[in-house]
């Protein structure tokens, strides 16, 4: 099977950009037979451990004006675009309108939180243009916050609007909603 976009099935695909899929990291190697469908849409048990642990902390100590949607909650930004989150964190007042049903939702939650990507990122460094791609267009939706945690490198980018994106160390706690996150203070 050659590998091209119209031989790729849309089961693939993890996220659209401008109308153009993005598709699951490791989805050739699927299409070749090597890997299974789980091992390329499936987390990482340190992605879901940090994942789980943040949901308990924020869960603890975030106001109940609040709800944290997780799962790879989708997020329709227009007709061309719609966008994953592992965490999306919603005021509620905001969810009153939208009726729980299986579709994407298409309003921004105030913040989200990321825990690497299930992109492929084919000939990108751990910081390419999907991460700026992707934290720009949610910006630019309505996003207030959004941090991204890279458990490769140990770092946390923070991109608020109408500010410069912050780069840290994973050990350096960051805030959101006046709660202190520390990520291996998280880990066992």
């Amino acid at each position: 099977m050659s590998i091209t976009g119209k031989n790729i099935p849309e089961y693939l695909i993890y996220e659209m950009f401008e109308d153009r899929p993005i598709y699951y990291r490791n989805y050739k190697q699927f299409l070749k037979g090597k890997l299974n469908i789980e091992e390329i849409m499936g987390s990482s048990y340190l992605q879901s451990f940090i994942i789980t642990q943040i949901v308990l902390l924020l869960g603890k100590y975030l106001s109940d004006d609040y709800v944290q949607l997780t799962n790879e909650i989708g997020i329709r930004l227009d007709k061309k675009n719609w966008r994953a989150a592992d965490i999306a964190i919603y005021k509620k007042t905001d969810l009153h309108t939208v009726d729980i049903e299986d579709k994407l939702l298409n309003i921004p939650p105030k913040y989200i939180i990321e825990i690497d990507t299930k992109a492929s990122l084919e000939g990108q460094n751990e910081l390419g243009t999907y991460y700026i791609d992707k934290t720009d267009q949610l910006l630019q939706f309505g996003v207030e916050k959004i941090i991204w945690i890279l458990t490769a490198s140990k770092k946390v980018i923070i991109a608020e609007k109408g500010k410069n994106w912050e780069i840290a160390d994973w050990n350096k706690d960051f805030q959101l909603e006046g709660i202190s996150i520390n990520i291996p203070k998280l880990l066992p």
